[in-house]
């Protein structure tokens, strides 16, 4: 089992997780996601979202992840993740520049180039993507069930 997202730690932690799962995305087992803990409305968008999600992205099954949870998704071998109802970006600045790509709004980490959250819906969702993927690609594919599950 390998570790995506670490609960809880600086940038230097995080950066090192995910590059010990991208290195090691060819191993089999489900994927280690620490899930966030929402509530209220995000939680009940997050959950909606969880049905809408596709079963394959950009080339990548969908996979299980550890623990199982309504707010996570995996793609490939660790290879995409995604954790709806996540905390605002703690690095993110109200100058910082974002993206918007189909109708959803996303600020790429400038730290972490792989992370990505969406930020103009009720409930952060956050993806990550590794270097086998492209990450636009994602981000657009991911557009539309975000849009249809969690309201601006």
């Amino acid at each position: 089992m390998r570790r995506l997202i670490p609960a809880a730690g600086s940038s230097a932690t995080l950066t090192a997780g995910l590059l010990a799962v991208l290195s090691l995305s060819a191993c089999s087992g489900a994927v280690r996601v620490d899930p966030p803990t929402p509530a209220g409305a995000a939680a009940a968008a997050c959950q909606k979202l969880a049905t809408a999600l596709p079963s394959r992205l950009d080339g990548a099954e969908r996979v299980e992840s550890e623990p199982r949870s309504p707010y996570v998704a995996v793609w490939g071998a660790g290879e995409i993740a995604l954790r709806c109802g996540v905390d605002r970006p703690a690095s993110m600045a109200a100058t910082d520049q974002a993206t918007d790509l189909n109708g959803v709004t996303w600020y790429e980490d400038p730290k972490l180039p792989t992370l990505f959250t969406a930020i103009n819906r009720e409930a952060y969702v956050e993806v990550t993507v590794s270097g086998k993927h492209i990450s636009g690609d994602v981000l657009v594919d991911l557009a539309g069930p975000i849009k249809s599950s969690i309201p601006e």
